[in-house]
């Protein structure tokens, strides 16, 4: 069975929609799966099994990617085609079933917009990433067993989303503190390469017997290697709070001017915290440009995220327990 899959150019919406991936895996044992994405979301998708061919998109004048993407596929009959992109592509190809997302529902969460194009809104399957026994291995390495780690995700792929830095280090100090839900984690920091100089913010302000700094220097499977050995994540919304939640861990993300009730981390162990303005009253100030805007995130405090923070680990040990 072949099945093309066209999904995202950003990390956090290709994360999202690979819970799809896995039930189509899952009944159809013998599947051979090409995915087209962007560049950035590509190496998500590079341990995948049933994985036939990973195109990477670059985005072209006059949207001329997709052309090039109906050349590499315009020789084959496709069993299936799922098309999260609503792209001219996927009306250009034969295909024997055709899932295509159109319109969507701006009051559900993007995970059960992605459900309902599979029609499965009701229960739609949660996101997961598979890795290489190299990548958990390099996890391995810099977290050891049973080691208590508070992961951040401290940065963003837009400043006005990102939760001031200095306040991460804060965040850090209160709960790795003696007394803390996590005393005597370790800290551990992560983000692209691009990330390294805002980084600095954060690092400097940690301990450095009790910071792991990974910024920059893993790939994006053996960063999901990393989360899923750490005890709890907090971080902005972004690709890399979405892969803390798939990976089951307990994730805690940071909303401002963006919509928790859209892009929410998904799963029982996740919540949000947002700042009291809502998305609307944030975007909606005058003179509000997100080319040229700041951090939109400075009305949530380190003392509204450190309650956030402890009620969400409270919740996870007492399930834990049960």
């Amino acid at each position: 069975m072949k099945v093309l899959f066209i999904t995202s150019t950003r990390i956090g919406d290709a994360v999202l929609s690979t819970g799809i991936l896995k039930e189509l895996i899952q009944s159809h044992p013998n599947i051979d799966i090409t995915i087209a994405c962007g560049p950035a979301a590509a190496p998500i998708f590079s341990e995948m099994p049933r994985l036939k061919k990973l195109v990477a998109m670059e985005k072209k004048v006059c949207s001329l990617h997709w052309f090039d993407l109906w050349k590499i596929c315009i020789g084959i009959k496709w069993d299936i085609i799922v098309d999260l992109r609503n792209s001219p592509v996927s009306r250009m190809l034969f295909a024997r079933r055709r899932y295509v997302m159109r319109r969507v529902d701006p009051s559900i969460h993007r995970v059960q917009q992605l459900g309902d194009v599979m029609g499965m809104r009701s229960s739609p399957p949660s996101p997961f990433l598979w890795t290489s026994d190299r990548q958990e291995e390099a996890a391995q390495k810099i977290i050891e067993p049973k080691q208590k780690v508070l992961a951040l995700g401290a940065m963003a792929n837009w400043k006005g989303k990102e939760w001031k830095l200095e306040r991460f280090s804060e965040l850090a100090f209160r709960l790795t503190q003696p007394g803390g839900i996590l005393a005597g984690a370790s800290v551990v920091i992560l983000g692209s390469k691009a990330e390294l100089p805002r980084s600095k913010i954060v690092l400097e302000k940690i301990p450095a017997e009790k910071r792991v700094n990974l910024v920059g220097k893993i790939d994006l499977l053996t960063a999901y290697a990393v989360l899923r050995r750490s005890s709890l994540f907090v971080g902005n919304d972004s690709g890399l709070m979405h892969m803390a939640a798939a990976s089951g861990i307990p994730t805690l993300g940071l909303f401002g001017p963006s919509k928790e009730a859209h892009y929410g981390p998904w799963g029982s162990k996740s919540a949000w915290i947002r700042t009291p303005k809502t998305y609307d009253e944030l975007v909606g100030e005058p003179g509000y440009d997100h080319r040229n805007t700041g951090s939109l995130m400075s009305s949530l405090s380190v003392d509204q995220v450190e309650e956030a923070a402890i009620t969400l680990w409270g919740q996870h040990r007492r399930a834990v327990e049960k």
